[in-house]
């Protein structure tokens, strides 16, 4: 079950691989993320010391937090990944030159999830050719059903 998506990530970046990591979150930001108070949109994740990070995923409080919890909406959360799916992406990353990007968080029973993706950047003509393509698939479902009636 889906929570949030990223949609600027299939926008901005050509997907290549996709991998699911855990995350390492508080007690009210599970809450906060089960009533849907999270967004992606700014969200990048990032590679330190050999573990991987969300950085810029915004996370807002609900008003019922408890009063001694002062919660920060923008924090560095940590990604939970096998050992050798973490060499691979820091070893695509240094050498190849992709980048990783989150995709969406997503519940798996019971558990806040995150896909992450390898991915390299699109240029300014390939994301209006991306448009381009999307617009005439449009245009030809509306055509196709037209000549179905």
């Amino acid at each position: 079950m889906t929570i949030v998506e990223n949609r600027k990530a299939h926008h901005d970046y050509f997907i290549e691989d996709r991998y699911e990591a855990g995350l390492v979150l508080h007690g009210w930001e599970v809450k906060a993320i089960r009533a849907g108070r999270v967004q992606l949109k700014e969200a990048y994740v990032i590679a330190q010391s050999g573990e991987i990070f969300l950085f810029g995923a915004h996370v807002s409080a609900l008003q019922s937090a408890s009063s001694f919890v002062h919660p920060e909406a923008i924090r560095t959360r940590k990604l939970l990944l096998h050992a050798k799916e973490i060499d691979k992406l820091l070893m695509k990353v240094e050498q190849s030159g992709y980048t990783m990007v989150p995709l969406n968080l997503h519940f798996v029973r019971g558990r806040v999830k995150c896909t992450i993706a390898l991915a390299k950047g699109k240029k300014e003509f390939d994301k209006r050719n991306t448009e381009r393509d999307r617009d005439w698939q449009r245009e030809h479902q509306k055509i196709m059903k037209i000549h179905r009636r």
